[in-house]
C-alpha cells in the first residue's frame, strides 16, 4: 500500500484547520498507516471502522445499481459521518477526523476528491 504520507495528502491535509488525524486503510483489512492526534490503538479502531463502513457503503452501490441501472451510486468514492462534535470524511481508502467547531467539511471532501481521483474506484 502507498503511503499516504509519501502521497502528501496527509501533511497537506493536516495543515488545514480543524483535521485531527488522516489515516489509510488495506481493503484487505490487514495494515493501515496515519498521522495526527490519534493513538496507535484508536487508528488502528478507525481504520477498522472505515474499512467496515466502506464495505457496506460499496454492497449498498451495488444493490443501488442492480435496481437502477445507472444510479451513479456504484462503485462509491466515499462517504462521511457527521457526528455533534466530529465527523469522519473518506474517499477511496484515505480517512480523515476533523473538529466540527474548526473544520469546513466542503473544503476537506473538495481537497481530498481532488488529491485522490486518480485511487481506483475498484478495488474493493
Amino acid at each position: 500500500m502507498e503511503d499516504i504520507v509519501q502521497m502528501g495528502t496527509a501533511n497537506d491535509l493536516l495543515a488545514k484547520p480543524g483535521v485531527i488525524a488522516v489515516g489509510e486503510y488495506a481493503y484487505r483489512g490487514d495494515r493501515f498507516s496515519y498521522r495526527g492526534a490519534l493513538t496507535e490503538e484508536y487508528a488502528r479502531m478507525a481504520s477498522i471502522m472505515c474499512r467496515a463502513t466502506t464495505m457496506g457503503a460499496n454492497m449498498e452501490g451495488a444493490m443501488f445499481e442492480a435496481l437502477r441501472s445507472g444510479s451513479g451510486l456504484h462503485p462509491p468514492r466515499g462517504w462521511l459521518v457527521h457526528g455533534p462534535a466530529h465527523t469522519v470524511c473518506v474517499i477511496a481508502n484515505v480517512f480523515c477526523l476533523l473538529d466540527n467547531t474548526r473544520a469546513s467539511i466542503n473544503d476537506i471532501v473538495k481537497f481530498m476528491y481532488q488529491g485522490l481521483a486518480n485511487v481506483p474506484a475498484d478495488i474493493i
